[in-house]
């Protein structure tokens, strides 16, 4: 399997030589050159599979220049009831993914039972896992460069937290974050993680790993490395729980389902289109918004505009507070037939601020055939879905999830199985469950005085020089 540049211009590539990277040199983003397609009766043998082994036939389709007893090895160390602890009562932690049955065909997706409660663990903790492979078998080092919007970051750090070889640089948007996310980032003493927060709001902070992604020469000298969510082994990672949640919502593989999913920078819900086009049975993948509400206005109007800082909001669901979604690129790619050179075009305008409209040369109208819907959640929104959802079903959600649930409720279909993607516990967003809920949620084992620990972190403008400076610095 070869890797190929969203923008056209660059060599393909194998799994292990993109896997350290984040942006291809040309500034697109790594996808497969074709999409391996599972038929009915691959299908039917992956029915009844355990998470791991899922998680196997899956991404021994992407992975091919590991070997497969490699492979199946750091899957079997990554996906483990003991890493996927923090369930819901009476939920099994084997399952890894359980599916939470609200009433009949309507269900959560628990993603949030890894280490810092955010469905970032599901692909984070593969990832670190393949980067202490890989490295080790090339014998080198790598200085990772992210951005966060709340859990990203926790999940990168938590995830490479004293692997050999491993320095974690992760950006965030001072006071932009929930205390608890912040905390969980802040208070990690690990000499290999250095937080950096950032004067302004998460597309800075992205914006800047794009700069420094796309400094060549300054990449290659200082070994710089992305876990966000344009590393490709994050999304292929997160398409196996698609498969888990398809299997785990029907009986038989005639049946169709459709995926809620809360949306900001667009990997979680990209990672479904993946799955959707290598053959699993998904009807619709609804892209579900907060206030930030830069896709649901692409896909109701073909009109794609992302915002500046000062037009993105800070909302109760702070993780999609995102006004510029990388990920988005990668549909795009597939929606204009794999054409680098439009890719290219459209970017360019982004690039310098614009925006583009997809009416123009009717591709807008193809967008139907991916299955596509979207809507947006205001506060009130969510912090009804939190009420609503506690009082009829008993079961507390977070502002994120909640989300997707007030937006899954307008495009439910009879008939059709509605999984809701669940994208962190609710002890991460304490303030909005109080304010729906007149309570506090409670917290995992062990997570109950985070933000009393001591924190350790650099404040910075949004500069690129500056940060490069300071990462040079550090690794003297």
């Amino acid at each position: 399997m070869k890797y190929i540049s969203t923008r056209g211009q660059s060599p393909a590539q194998s799994f292990t030589e993109i896997l350290l990277g984040g942006l291809a040199p040309d500034g697109g983003l790594y996808l497969p050159e074709t999409y391996p397609h599972f038929s009915a009766d691959d299908l039917g043998q992956m029915r009844g599979m355990n998470y791991r082994e899922l998680a196997f036939a899956v991404l021994s389709r992407f992975i091919t220049d590991i070997p497969a007893n490699d492979l199946e090895t750091i899957i079997n160390k990554t996906y483990t009831a003991e890493v996927y602890c923090n369930v819901r009562p009476g939920e099994d932690a084997e399952d890894i993914t359980p599916l939470h049955t609200l009433e009949p065909g309507f269900h959560l997706l628990c993603l949030s039972n890894g280490p810092t409660i955010a469905f970032k663990d599901m692909a984070m903790q593969l990832l670190g896992n393949l980067f202490e492979y890989v490295l080790a078998k090339a014998g080198q080092g790598i200085n990772i460069l992210g951005a966060t919007s709340g859990d990203t970051g926790s999940s990168a750090e938590y995830a490479m937290r004293g692997k050999q070889g491993v320095n974690v640089f992760m950006l965030s948007p001072y006071g932009k974050m929930s205390r608890f996310q912040t905390a969980q980032m802040f208070s990690l003493q690990d000499s290999n993680i250095f937080n950096i927060a950032v004067n302004g709001v998460f597309d800075d902070c992205q914006d800047i790993v794009k700069a420094v992604s796309n400094d060549h020469a300054y990449k290659k000298a200082n070994h710089i490395g992305a876990v966000n969510s344009i590393n490709w082994a994050r999304v292929a990672a997160q398409i196996v729980y698609y498969f888990k949640g398809y299997f785990a919502a029907t009986s038989d593989n005639s049946q169709q389902v459709s995926f809620s999913v809360p949306s900001g920078n667009f990997g979680n819900v990209c990672a479904g289109h993946i799955a959707r086009m290598m053959g699993l049975p998904i009807k619709h993948l609804v892209v579900a918004t907060n206030e930030n509400d830069v896709l649901d206005e692409f896909f109701r109007t073909g009109v794609y505009r992302p915002r500046g800082s000062a037009n993105t909001y800070h909302t109760s669901s702070p993780s999609m507070d995102i006004s510029k979604a990388s990920n988005f690129e990668r549909f795009v790619f597939d929606l204009v037939g794999r054409d680098g050179g439009k890719v290219r075009e459209l970017w360019g305008e982004v690039d310098k601020g614009g925006a583009f409209d997809l009416n123009d040369g009717g591709l807008f109208a193809k967008v139907p055939e991916f299955g596509f819907q979207s809507g947006a959640s205001s506060h009130a929104n969510r912090m009804q879905a939190i009420r609503s959802t506690w009082e009829t079903y008993g079961v507390m959600i977070d502002t994120h999830t909640a989300d997707g649930l007030k937006v899954a409720l307008e495009h439910r279909e009879a008939d059709v199985p509605m999984l809701v993607l669940e994208t962190a516990l609710p002890a991460k967003f304490e303030d909005s469950i109080r304010e729906a809920l007149g309570r506090d949620p409670v917290r995992p084992e062990g997570m109950e005085d985070m933000e009393s620990l001591p924190q350790r972190f650099q404040v910075m403008e949004a500069d690129a020089e500056a940060v490069k400076q300071f990462i040079v610095d550090k690794t003297a």
